[in-house]
C-alpha cells in the first residue's frame, strides 16, 4: 500500500511575527497599515491581534497613534 502523503485535517502550523503601525489619525488606521504593509512581503496571513495601543506625544499633543500587532501565517510545505 502506497503512502498517503495527504495532510490530515486540521494538522497546521502557524508562524507569528509582530509590526507596529503608526497614523497621525487613529489606531485602527495604524493597525491597518501595520497588516498592509506587512502583507507586502509576508503570504497567507490568517489572523491580526492587537497587543498594545500606545501614542506618541510632541509637546504635550498627540502626534501619533501606534498599534502593536501581532501577525500569524502558515508555513509552507
Amino acid at each position: 500500500m502506497a503512502k498517503n502523503s495527504a495532510k490530515k485535517s486540521g494538522e497546521t502550523v502557524y508562524k507569528i511575527v509582530e509590526v507596529v503601525g503608526s497614523s497621525p489619525t487613529s489606531w485602527e488606521e495604524a493597525a491597518s497599515l501595520a497588516v498592509k504593509t506587512a502583507a507586502k512581503s509576508l503570504r497567507d496571513l490568517r489572523v491580526a491581534e492587537i497587543t498594545k495601543l500606545d501614542m506618541k506625544i510632541e509637546g504635550g499633543k498627540v502626534v501619533a497613534y501606534r498599534a502593536r500587532v501581532s501577525l500569524s501565517f502558515k508555513y509552507e510545505n
